[in-house]
C-alpha cells in the first residue's frame, strides 16, 4: 500500500483511511480478518525478517467490462491493499499495482520482475536482451536457459515470499516458474479473488486439504488414460502418462513452493495430442452461460466450437489467433469442501467432486505448450475414470468423490 494510508484492523470491521481523497470503508467479519492473518502465518509460514511482494492490477480505460465486473475487480483490489497492509505486521511488505494485462497466462511488466528479482537480476535480463522476450513469450530456450541462470545467481536479492492478485492469472507464466524454481520464492497466486471468499471458501481446514489433495495426485500419478463424462454431453479421453500431477493445497512454506489462494485441487498437463472427444461448456470463468458451448477436440486441440451463446465468438477468436490456444492444457480435480461459488473459477475449481479442463499453456507444469493464454472451465456432476497399470480407478462418481 502507498504511503499516506492508515489501516485500523479490528475484528468485525476493517476501515481504511486516506489521508488524501475519500475513505474506504467497509465491513469484515471476524472469519476474514483471520482468514487475511493466515495468508502470512498459515499459507506462507512468513517470518519476520523476511520481504513478501503484494501486487494487483488496473482495469483499462479501455476494456469493455460492466458495471458488476468493475466493481468485483475494485474490490479485489482493495483486498490485495488490506492484504499488504495486515503483512506489515509479520514481515516487511511492498506493493505494487499496475494496468491488467488482458489476459491469463500472460506475463506480468517488467517493474514486478524488478521487485521480485532485484534491481542487478532484471538489468542482467534487459542489457542481454532476454526481458523483452520473456514478457512476450517468445523467448528461445537457450534465452530461458540465460535468465534462469541469471535469477539464480541473484537468488539472494530476491524476495522470499509473493501474494498475487490480479484479475489475469500470472499461475502460468515463466515469472511464477523463475520465482519458484530458480529464485525460492513462495509463490501464492490469487487471480479473480473476491472478497467474499475471506469469509468463505478461505475458511478451510488446510491441513485436512492437504491430506485429502496429496492422496488425489498419488492416485492419479502415473494414470496411462483419463476418461471424463457428465450428464450435459461431455466426454473426453486423454493421457497423463509421464506428467507430474501437483496437488494445489495451500500451504507454501517450503521454499520455492506454488499454490492458489483459495486451493484445493491436484492438476496435470495431459500429454499434447492424446485428447479426443467433447466438452460441453455450461459455466464461463465468472458466470452462468446462457446455453451450453460445445468443443469438439481432436488429437488434443479445439477444432470446432458451437453454440448460440455470445462467448462462443470469443473462443473461436481466441483459437483463431494461435491454434495452442485450443491445447488441451490441464485436467484439475477439485477437493476443498468449502469452496461453492460455481461462478467464480478461482473457486468453482475446487470445489470437491469437481473436475476442471484448460486450454492454452501448460508449459510450467510439465506440458510443452508455451503461450499467452490459459482459460480453465468447470465441469459439476462429472464422473471421473482414471485406468491405472491395466486398472480402473474411480475417482469421482456423477460428482460424488470416492477417495
Amino acid at each position: 500500500m502507498s504511503k499516506g494510508f492508515l489501516s485500523i484492523f479490528l475484528y468485525g470491521a476493517i476501515v481504511l483511511t486516506k489521508t488524501s481523497g475519500a475513505d474506504i470503508v467497509f465491513g469484515m467479519d471476524k472469519n476474514a480478518a483471520i482468514a487475511i492473518d493466515n495468508i502470512f502465518t498459515v499459507n506462507l509460514g512468513v517470518k519476520k525478517t523476511e520481504r513478501v511482494l503484494v501486487f494487483s492490477d488496473i482495469v483499462r480505460d479501455e476494456e469493455n467490462i460492466g458495471t458488476d465486473e468493475r466493481e468485483r475487480r475494485e474490490g479485489s483490489r482493495r483486498v490485495a491493499a488490506l492484504i499488504a497492509e495486515a503483512g506489515k505486521k509479520f514481515a516487511a511488505v511492498e506493493y505494487i499495482e499496475f494496468p491488467s494485462t488482458g489476459s491469463h497466462g500472460t506475463e506480468p511488466p517488467a517493474r514486478i520482475w524488478k521487485a521480485a528479482f532485484g534491481v542487478n537480476a532484471a538489468k542482467k535480463l534487459e542489457m542481454a536482451g532476454i526481458l523483452g522476450p520473456l514478457l512476450k513469450k517468445t523467448a528461445t530456450p537457450e534465452a530461458i536457459k540465460q535468465a534462469e541462470d541469471v535469477i539464480a545467481e541473484h537468488k539472494a536479492e530476491a524476495v522470499n515470499c509473493i501474494v498475487a492478485l490480479p484479475n489475469y492469472s500470472t499461475s502460468h507464466t515463466k515469472f511464477r516458474d523463475l520465482c519458484n524454481r530458480f529464485a525460492g520464492i513462495r509463490y501464492a497466486s490469487m487471480p479473480l479473488f473476491e472478497e467474499s471468499m475471506l469469509s468463505g471458501v478461505m475458511t478451510a481446514d488446510w491441513a485436512k486439504i492437504n491430506e485429502r489433495t496429496v492422496k488425489l495426485a498419488d492416485t492419479m500419478i502415473g494414470a496411462d488414460k483419463v476418461n471424463v463424462k457428465s450428464k450435459n454431453g461431455t466426454d473426453i479421453t486423454f493421457s497423463i502418462k509421464g506428467r507430474p500431477v501437483k496437488p494445489d493445497t495451500g500451504i507454501i512454506t517450503a521454499p520455492g513452493s506454488f499454490s492458489n489462494l483459495p486451493a484445493g485441487e491436484a492438476f496435470a498437463a495431459p500429454v499434447e495430442g492424446t485428447a479426443e472427444g467433447t466438452l460441453v461448456i455450461e459455466w464461463a470463468p465468472t458466470r452462468k452461460l446462457a446455453s451450453p458451448i460445445k468443443v469438439t477436440v481432436k488429437e488434443g486441440r479445439a477444432v470446432k466450437v458451437e453454440g448460440d451463446e455470445p462467448y462462443v465468438e470469443e473462443l473461436r477468436s481466441a483459437f483463431a489467433k494461435n491454434p495452442l490456444f485450443g491445447n488441451i492444457a490441464e485436467l484439475g480435480v477439485g477437493t476443498n469442501e468449502k469452496a461453492v461459488n460455481p461462478a467464480n473459477v478461482l473457486e468453482s475449481e475446487k470445489i470437491l467432486g469437481t473436475i476442471h479442463i484448460a486450454f492454452g499453456d501448460n508449459s510450467t507444469f510439465g506440458g510443452t505448450v508455451r503461450v499467452p493464454f490459459h482459460q480453465d472451465f468447470v465441469y459439476f456432476s462429472p464422473t471421473l475414470v482414471v485406468t491405472k497399470d491395466g486398472r480402473e480407478i474411480v475417482i469421482i462418481d456423477a460428482g460424488k468423490f470416492l477417495l
